[in-house]
């Protein structure tokens, strides 16, 4: 191995490994951070992320076992504390008497709230299909009617669906499942893409009277 291409590993994985630490480490002192603080330190993290997938791609086959399990150690922990996080989302909307609806893993849900009443629509990722036919089912909805419990197939629960791997997607709606792609955590952390989701369920609930509020995608 060159110096140079030894240089370039030390320095990817240091660069991963650091900020992935650093990241974790967030999750103990998080109440000590200002709003700025915070900022900056996604900024760092997104960046260094971004950066150390990139070079990753070429250089992992220089490191060690020891480093590779490191990193994905590593990953894993960080993954954990996201995902908890994630989970929070669509939480403390109206009506708040509601339960929190699952998301299923492998898709997400698109929520919003009409005169009081909770409308969640399942998608799944490409590749994966409805466990249940859904094609005239398009959304849940939670509200006084139901007694604040979630309409689903799945008895007493707030599951409101599961993908399940699938070659082909015929269990539902056309618009219920993510373009190819763009699964649900593409489609999260780009706002157009997100916005155009959530704007195509309001136009499939434009027949409910009442303004909508508290639209969200939350992803399993």
């Amino acid at each position: 191995m060159t110096q140079t291409t030894t240089r370039r590993v030390l320095l990817c994985f240091c660069s991963l490994t650091a900020v992935l630490s650093y990241a974790v480490a967030q999750e103990e002192d998080v109440g000590n951070n200002s709003c700025s603080s915070t900022t900056l330190m996604f900024k760092q993290l997104s960046t260094q992320l971004a950066e150390a997938t990139r070079c990753a791609e070429n250089i992992t086959s220089e490191w060690s076992d020891d480093q590779t399990a490191l990193v994905i150690n590593s990953l894993q922990t960080l993954t954990v504390i996201l995902q908890k996080h994630q989970k929070t989302v669509c939480q403390d909307v109206e009506p708040k008497q509601c339960p929190a609806a699952v998301a299923q893993s492998k898709g997400g849900l698109v929520c919003v709230t009409i005169n009081k009443r909770r409308y969640c629509k399942p998608m799944c990722n490409e590749g994966y299909d409805f466990a249940f036919l859904r094609n005239s089912r398009l959304y849940e909805e939670c509200s006084a009617d139901t007694r604040f419990k979630w309409t689903t197939h799945y008895i007493g629960g707030n599951k409101l669906a599961v993908c399940n791997k699938s070659s082909r997607s015929i269990a539902g709606a056309k618009t219920a499942y993510f373009p190819k792609n763009q699964d649900c955590l593409t489609t999260k952390s780009y706002n157009d893409l997100e916005a155009q989701l959530i704007e195509q369920f309001e136009n499939e609930l434009k027949d409910i009277e009442g303004k909508t509020e508290y639209s969200c995608l939350v992803c399993g």
